[in-house]
């Protein structure tokens, strides 16, 4: 179905949610979203897989990224879109489409902007790392998301939510001996040993560091714990799973030696790890872009692809229509109010240039 980019922004946003495109299954809104691209002769396209980037080239002295993912969760009953007049109902309405469509606005009326632009709708965001295509055009062609700033229009509330904690997990392990649990005193009970572990993640105390003004709250959770292979034998093994958020002044070397401390005494295992991003509120663009869009500032809590720019050496903030937390959640929506909002706000920090 092609793309009809000169409607509005809401319209473009009931486009984007009718074309299904859950994860693995993004080549039909690709096609649409690269179809409608190439006819803007002002843009120079590039498709890579199911990810398409597309950029002016008018010799600027700053050049921004503005990213948005195509892929959505599984539908859960919540499709086509639905316009009640205030809010846009429907899968990945909130989480990104929103976003998306005010992505794929600015390209389209957009084609003088005192800033160069490179417009990127990626697949694979809401899946395994390994498919991200953010992701492999940072480690395939860096130069394509080369940038002095970038936004990702993840839902934020149409309010800036700079960079972004990064996380590890692992997994905590506590030994035992088997035995019946009739003559238990016979064996050691791993279940029971991981208590202390338990009871130091109770006692957590969080780090709150202010980085560039924003308060920070890390986290340290469990999150899973497995133990026992029959109802009448003690276990000899115990795992608890733990994630920590850790804030982006840590990188992941230093939050991994934290948990071997933390955990002293414990075999402790890493079974994934992913950066945070600092904020970059300290950068020109970064502080221009804040004013444009209203002055208000949040730390994001939560684990973005904007540490993937960060890792690039680009500041880079969450900035989007819809309510986060509204994200995969069958009533999905969002507000047609802040859809408008954003696309004004971007227009105008864009500016123009004859």
């Amino acid at each position: 179905m092609p793309l009809d980019l000169t409607t509005d922004v809401v319209d473009v946003t009931a486009q984007l949610v009718d074309l299904e495109s859950v994860s693995r299954e993004e080549q039909a809104i690709a096609d649409a979203v690269e179809e409608a691209l190439t006819t803007l002769r002002h843009l120079d396209v590039v498709r890579r897989g199911n990810t398409v980037v597309a950029h002016t080239d008018l010799g600027r002295s700053e050049r921004v990224v503005i990213a948005g993912h195509l892929d959505t969760v599984p539908r859960n009953d919540n499709l086509p879109s639905r316009n009640d007049g205030t809010n846009l109902h429907g899968l990945g309405a909130c989480d990104m489409k929103g976003g998306d469509a005010v992505i794929l606005r600015l390209a389209a009326t957009v084609a003088e902007p005192a800033r160069d632009v490179t417009y990127v709708l990626y697949e694979g965001e809401e899946i395994e790392s390994e498919f991200n295509g953010l992701g492999h055009l940072a480690a395939d062609v860096p130069d394509l998301l080369r940038a002095d700033f970038a936004i990702l229009m993840e839902p934020s509330g149409a309010v800036v939510e700079a960079g972004c904690q990064g996380t590890v997990r692992v997994e905590v392990t506590t030994h035992g001996e088997r035995a019946h649990s009739a003559r238990a005193w016979k064996g050691v009970n791993a279940i029971h040993a991981a208590t202390p572990v338990l009871e130091r993640l109770t006692a957590y105390e969080p780090r709150m560091p202010v980085i560039d003004g924003l308060t920070y709250r890390e986290g340290l959770n469990a999150v899973g714990i497995s133990g026992g292979v029959a109802g009448n034998v003690l276990p000899d093994l115990c795992t608890v799973s733990v994630n920590h958020r850790f804030a982006p002044d840590r990188s992941e070397e230093e939050a991994e030696a934290f948990l071997r401390t933390f955990f002293q005494g414990y075999d402790v295992r890493v079974t994934d790890s992913a950066p945070g991003a600092l904020p970059g509120l300290d950068r020109p663009a970064a502080q221009e872009f804040v004013r444009a869009v209203g002055g208000t500032v949040n730390p994001k809590f939560g684990w973005t692809d904007v540490a993937r720019f960060s890792a690039l050496g680009v500041p880079a903030v969450n900035y989007g229509p819809g309510d986060p937390m509204l994200a995969h959640k069958q009533e999905e929506f969002v507000p047609l109010a802040q859809l408008r909002h954003c696309e004004r706000a971007l227009t105008a920090w864009l500016g123009t240039k004859g």
